[in-house]
């Protein structure tokens, strides 16, 4: 067999995990997390295959006097470029969907709550079931002034509960963290952080917008550690 291990047929065609607003109406969070997880699958799949040849996103694929190199195989890198491409168009598309579930179930959770009639002291409310948090996994080590960080509130000292769709059971070293800022630039983040307040612990929900171009370096202008 010619060609060698590492150099796989990429797909050209359409994306078979491609979700748009309209086609997810029906589909529930785990089946767009489990489409989620497929693509992060091929997206590194093909990275894999452009590590193969030594190259990346960016490597030039023409010698200087404009002639295809003749040390790698340039057809087979711009299909997987193509499609590397593609998919993270999609990879943003899901983020979007999953997203927007995040937030109208939380926004239902809200719903229900200012519905309901006050039928009892305050007093009483206190001693009734509180709302289950998830455990923490991390915690905001500095916040940069100005950063879209700092524009949504976050504050050093922070302790984060979840991150959009990541929580202590799924944040892998704090890999999804930055897998959902990736691929939510520009678009809003839900995140549920704890904070010290003197004697009190604030439990808040924050609104995070990943931006480029706000002066700073990174996405997000702040420091996360694991816990």
């Amino acid at each position: 067999m010619s060609g060698g291990l590492h150099a796989p047929t990429v797909p050209s065609g359409p994306t078979s995990v491609q979700v748009t607003n309209g086609d997810a109406k029906n589909l529930t969070f785990t089946e767009l997390q489990r489409k989620k997880e497929n693509l992060e699958a091929e997206l590194k799949a093909l990275s894999s295959v452009l590590d193969s040849h030594g190259v990346d996103m960016n490597t030039p694929l023409l010698t200087r006097d404009g002639f295809p190199r003749a040390d790698i195989d340039v057809a087979q890198i711009r299909t997987t470029r193509a499609r590397i491409i593609h998919l993270r168009n999609d990879y943003k598309d899901l983020m979007s969907v999953i997203e927007k579930h995040l937030h109208d179930h939380f926004a239902s959770l809200e719903d229900d709550d200012a519905r309901e009639t006050p039928a009892f002291e305050a007093s009483e409310l206190r001693d009734s079931v509180p709302e289950t948090l998830e455990e923490p996994f991390a915690k905001v080590n500095s916040v940069v002034v100005n950063s879209p960080a700092e524009t949504a509130g976050l504050k050093a000292g922070d302790t984060i509960r979840t991150f959009g769709y990541v929580n202590k059971s799924n944040h892998d070293n704090l890999r999804r963290v930055a897998q959902c800022v990736q691929g939510n630039e520009g678009q809003n983040i839900l995140v549920k952080v704890s904070r010290n307040a003197g004697s009190q612990t604030q439990e808040l929900r924050l609104t995070l917008v990943p931006k480029r171009d706000w002066g700073g370096r990174g996405l997000l202008g702040c420091h996360v550690l694991p816990l």
